[in-house]
C-alpha cells in the first residue's frame, strides 16, 4: 500500500518543491522557543476549537503546511471533515459551528488580517462574551502563534503532505 505522498510523486500531478530554506535547522533555539511558545498558548483551550483557530489563521495566511498539520491534527482529535471544509466559508455555514467557536473563527480573521487596520470592537465584544479572561488571553495568544508559524512556513515555503498527526 502506497502513501498519499508516494502517489503524488508517482503520477501525473505536478513536482513537490523543495523548501527554500530548513529554518529549524539554522535557527534551532528560534525553533525550540516556538514551540515552547506553542505549548504555553495551548493551555486552558479546548483542542478541536484550537485547531480550527490554526486552521482558519492557516487558510487566510495561505500557508499550505500547516494546513496540512492542522486539518490532521483536527480529524484526529474527532473533528468533523464537514467543519473543516465549511471553515473556509464559515460565514456562510454559520450552522456548523458554535456561538464560541464563531467568536473564535472571527477573532482570528480579525488578529490575522491586521492589514485592515485593528481588530474592531464588536469583533473582541463577541470573544469577550464567549470566553472568560483568562481563557481569552490565551487564545489571543494561540492566534499569534499560528500566525507566527505561518509565516515561517510560507517564506520558507515548507512543503506540505508530509506531517503525521502526534509528532510534534
Amino acid at each position: 500500500m502506497t502513501t498519499n505522498t508516494q502517489q503524488l510523486a508517482t503520477s501525473e500531478y505536478a513536482p513537490e518543491h523543495p523548501a527554500r530554506l530548513q529554518w529549524a535547522q539554522l535557527a534551532p533555539e528560534v525553533y525550540k522557543a516556538m514551540v515552547r511558545l506553542d505549548a504555553a498558548s495551548r493551555k486552558g483551550i479546548e483542542p478541536k476549537l484550537l485547531e480550527l483557530v490554526k486552521i482558519r489563521a492557516s487558510q487566510l495566511n495561505h500557508c499550505a503546511f500547516c494546513l496540512d498539520m492542522h486539518t490532521k491534527d483536527a480529524l484526529a482529535a474527532g473533528e468533523s471533515v464537514e467543519r473543516v471544509v465549511q471553515l473556509s466559508a464559515w460565514q456562510e455555514s454559520l450552522h456548523f459551528y458554535t456561538e464560541k467557536e464563531l467568536a473564535a473563527i472571527e477573532l482570528t480573521e480579525a488578529v490575522t488580517v491586521l492589514t485592515d487596520g485593528f481588530v474592531p470592537d464588536e469583533v473582541y465584544a463577541k470573544a469577550a462574551k464567549q470566553f472568560e479572561e483568562a481563557e481569552l488571553a490565551q487564545l489571543i495568544a494561540a492566534i499569534t502563534v499560528i500566525n507566527a508559524w505561518n509565516r515561517f512556513g510560507v517564506t520558507c515555503r515548507l512543503a506540505p503532505g508530509h506531517y503525521t498527526p502526534g509528532s510534534h
